[in-house]
């Protein structure tokens, strides 16, 4: 059958998850669910349907990325949108939501808790964030303007629109000069230059360079983010920082050399990988 021809095909052509990527691409075309595909197994695709199919596996055969395919990315039990020049959440970034979430929780000062995403990309984090804790005030910030728009729609989408506020501009830059946070959190850019050539093909040929390429060591622009957040984080205030699995000691470092951190915490991810650095602001 046609789900059966899908997962050959695609398994041919470089697909690492060929079953899934094919159930998604199949439920797309026909607007149901994936489960719907197994309880109506029998039923035939109608031309329309099948058209739209074909086109979908043409384009995934060339590795385009399923999340730009549908147009979407389930992240944290929510629906994003995303698209070309938009970093796809992945779930390891969840590990970060739960993190921050949890910080929140010993946090009994103030009533509205002021949260700072950066580098929001789709704006997953911050989405999530407002959505799991309602007394967040969330400001996140993009460098890329069209991805900010994104960004916008999502917010919205998820009815978080008016406790989260999009800016656009790069790192601490957008903010005004006296606005500060109980919490800071990002998903920073941290490939290192080498391990850019080995990317997956279709992370590599099509999603964002800018979102991914953290420089020599990987650790460009979380350096930016250690040394410009204790001016924006309030006594105690905590930075929350998505790492590389082997970047943990080095950032723990940075956190140190700042001088102004309680040592840094590693958070693992599901996979029992280092995931997250998170650490308090002493003053």
């Amino acid at each position: 059958m046609v789900l059966d021809w899908t997962i050959e095909h695609l398994k041919k052509h470089g697909s690492e998850s060929p079953r899934l990527d094919a159930e998604i691409l199949l439920a797309h075309a026909r607007g149901c669910q994936r489960i719907q595909l197994y309880t109506n197994y029998e039923t035939p695709l109608e031309p329309e349907e099948r058209q739209i199919m074909r086109e979908l596996v043409k384009r995934r055969s060339t590795l385009e990325p399923v999340a730009y395919l549908v147009g979407f990315r389930e992240f944290f039990g929510l629906n994003f949108e995303v698209g070309p020049g938009v970093l796809i959440p992945r779930p390891d970034t969840e590990t970060l939501v739960v993190t921050l979430l949890e910080a929140a929780k010993v946090m009994e000062q103030p009533e509205m808790l002021r949260v700072l995403d950066v580098c929001t990309g789709s704006g997953c984090i911050a989405v999530s964030v407002a959505a799991n804790c309602p007394r967040a005030d969330v400001t996140a910030v993009e460098i890329d303007e069209a991805v900010v728009e994104v960004a916008t729609k999502n917010a919205d989408a998820n009815d978080v629109s008016d406790r989260v506020n999009i800016l656009h501009g790069d790192l601490f830059k957008p903010l005004g000069t006296e606005a500060q946070f109980e919490i800071i959190a990002s998903n920073p850019p941290y490939i290192t230059n080498a391990e850019m050539k080995d990317l997956q093909p279709d992370v590599k040929l099509h999603e964002p360079d800018l979102a991914l390429r953290g420089g020599a060591d990987g650790l460009d622009v979380v350096r930016k983010l250690v040394n410009g957040a204790p001016r924006r984080l309030v006594p105690g205030g905590v930075l929350l920082l998505e790492i590389g699995c082997d970047q943990a000691e080095a950032v723990q470092k940075l956190f140190a050399d700042a001088g102004v951190f309680e040592p840094a915490e590693i958070v693992k991810d599901l996979g029992g990988r280092s995931r997250v650095v998170c650490a308090k602001n002493k003053s």
